[in-house]
């Protein structure tokens, strides 16, 4: 339990650039140097955590704990990893309340957004090469891959690749007709009146938790479709402030509802924000971690999990594309990302050097 405390408490201080930067830095620490899990398995976590809503780093970490140490280490892996950034955005949520102003960390930033390009990209190719199990799945993470670049959903792209996948590995090859994959998407609840309350508080995020699915974006249209234009909690500029401090603090991004809850109802209000907002993530893996061994049994969910996997990883490539396509503006922070790929091909440097020698170069180069 002691592992898992440090792992995790160190991946939430140093987790910058979103879910799939954490997930190459967790494939490092318990894949790679400390041997917790096969690849292959490691790959089924991933793609079981892109099957339910919620955040995909924190539920992975939330699996290792389940794995490493049952339900009480899930409660403490998922608990630790959010931890240090629900104190860093509560505790600028404090300051912007009685200053109106944020830090100025753009200076960081430069360097860690390169820096954090070369730890996906070395995930990416050890991912892939475990993922990729037969030439046969390379068109399932192609076709993938060319759906979300025409800007088709995250999740059904990921589901029609699985479905791909139990036509292509399992029903061409048996001859047995597969049943279709019925996804129920859970109703949303309504939050009440506009007048804020605690407890409407609570269970706008509870909704949001519990049906979030997609990438930080899908987040930024629930906050401003409800607490700015049907609510009126908030401002437009209090919500991009608000979005501002979820993406450059590290950890989950879904820890912006700390910082909204701080703002509207003080520390009272940014514990009541994070717990509604997780505890979804805790039931479906509590519920799903068990299943998955039994799903690798079976030849056909066996299938669909291979394709879900190579899915996953098509996924994690255009993210870094456009990750990529954003950051590099210049020579600088192309350089650092060239420093920072060798540092993490042939030096193999734990992640937490490359992230704090990134943000030092920023600071440095300008």
């Amino acid at each position: 339990m002691g592992d898992l405390i440090r792992l995790f408490l160190k991946l939430g201080f140093i987790g910058f650039g979103g879910p799939a930067a954490t997930i190459a830095m967790m494939d490092d620490e318990v894949v790679v140097r400390r041997r917790w899990f096969s690849r292959e398995h490691f790959l089924d976590l991933v793609g079981a955590t892109n099957l339910i809503p919620g955040p995909n780093s924190t539920e992975m970490a939330m699996h290792i704990g389940y794995e490493q140490r049952g339900f009480r280490g899930m409660i403490v892996a998922g608990t630790c990893f959010i931890l240090p950034a629900a104190l860093m955005t509560g505790t600028l949520g404090w300051l912007y309340v009685k200053y109106g102003a944020l830090p100025e960390v753009e200076p960081f930033l430069r360097g860690i957004k390169p820096a954090v390009i070369a730890i996906i990209l070395g995930a990416l190719w050890r991912l892939g090469k475990t993922a990729v199990k037969s030439v046969s799945l390379v068109p399932v993470g192609l076709a993938v891959a060319g759906a979300l670049l025409l800007g088709v959903n995250e999740v059904i792209a990921l589901i029609g690749g699985g479905l791909l996948g139990l036509m292509g590995l399992y029903w061409w090859r048996q001859r047995l007709v597969c049943a279709g994959l019925l996804v129920l998407g859970p109703g949303l609840l309504q939050v009440g009146s506009v007048d804020y309350a605690l407890w409407k508080l609570g269970l706008f995020f509870l909704k949001v938790g519990a049906v979030l699915y997609g990438s930080g974006y899908v987040l930024i249209a629930f906050l401003d479709g409800d607490l700015v234009q049907n609510y009126g909690w908030l401002t437009e500029q209090q919500l991009l402030d608000a979005v501002a401090i979820g993406q450059f603090t590290p950890g989950p991004v879904l820890t912006t509802a700390t910082f909204i809850g701080v703002m509207l109802g003080g520390w009272t209000g940014g514990l009541v924000a994070t717990v509604a907002i997780f505890l979804p993530s805790f039931v479906f893996v509590s519920i799903l971690n068990p299943l998955i061994p039994r799903l690798r049994k079976s030849p056909l969910t066996a299938a669909f999990l291979d394709a879900i996997n190579v899915s996953a990883v098509a996924l994690m490539l255009i993210v870094t594309i456009r990750l990529g396509i954003s950051v590099l503006t210049g020579w600088q922070p192309t350089l650092i990302l060239i420093l920072a790929v060798v540092a993490v091909v042939r030096y193999r440097l734990n992640a937490g050097w490359i992230v704090g020698g990134g943000a030092a170069l920023g600071l440095v180069l300008g």
